[in-house]
């Protein structure tokens, strides 16, 4: 792999070479992507709507009053095996 100091020289001396290569990759990328069977398309509609329930059950859980702390861990029961990370797939600020 090129290193990060690499990658800048060749972008300086040529920027239209690196404009069509991040192009090339964009879109190699994109077609990659998109090539998604009907059955694995379904089952990431089911894995959303199953982390989207999981969430909403973490703000009601929040509503009720109960510790941020408690709500976490309920929360991160609920993803087990559903998402990345302990806050489901989803974190924001405080």
């Amino acid at each position: 792999m090129p290193s990060l100091r690499f990658v800048q020289q060749f972008l300086k001396f040529s920027p239209v070479l690196g404009g069509v290569a991040a192009l090339a990759l964009s879109a190699t990328f994109s077609l990659a992507h998109a090539q998604h069977s009907d059955k694995e398309t379904k089952e990431d509609i089911q894995r959303h709507r199953a982390m989207a329930a999981a969430h909403e059950a973490a703000a009601k859980c929040l509503e009720s009053g109960k510790k941020d702390e408690v709500c976490e861990k309920e929360l991160q029961a609920a993803c087990k095996g559903l998402a990345v990370g302990k806050y489901c797939g989803m974190k924001h600020v405080h």
